[in-house]
């Protein structure tokens, strides 16, 4: 996966926006989680859209045919690492409204429902 290297700073957003946006049933947003099958066999938050780092080749051509590239997209991981790389890589396919979940899952477990398990 190459991402933009521009230099660019990452839109990020907390975990307690993140809540917000899921309790607004009217939101708009598109989302992605990047982790592993294995991990989102431990923890996952309803709604996200699946796609694993290390399947790259199966899903990068689809993207565009699967999110619309104007829509608010929100991408989750375990920490915020991943997530971020997904989101270079999907401004430089020319998304523009892309916005990282800082802390992924693991912030959204410790702060916001705690009902979802860490690891």
């Amino acid at each position: 996966m190459t991402g933009n290297t521009s230099g660019q700073p990452m839109t990020q957003i907390s975990v307690n926006e993140l809540a917000v946006y899921l309790a607004n049933e009217d939101a708009n947003i598109q989302l992605i989680d990047v982790r592993e099958p294995q991990e989102l066999a431990i923890a996952q938050i309803h709604g996200f859209v699946n796609l694993p780092l290390s399947e790259y080749a199966q899903w990068s051509e689809k993207v565009p045919t699967m999110f619309n590239p104007e829509a608010e997209t929100l991408v989750l991981c375990h920490h915020g690492v991943r997530s971020a790389q997904m989101c270079q890589w999907l401004v430089s396919q020319g998304f523009t409204n892309v916005k990282n979940i800082a802390g992924g899952i693991a912030a959204y477990s410790l702060l916001v429902d705690s009902s979802i398990p860490q690891y």
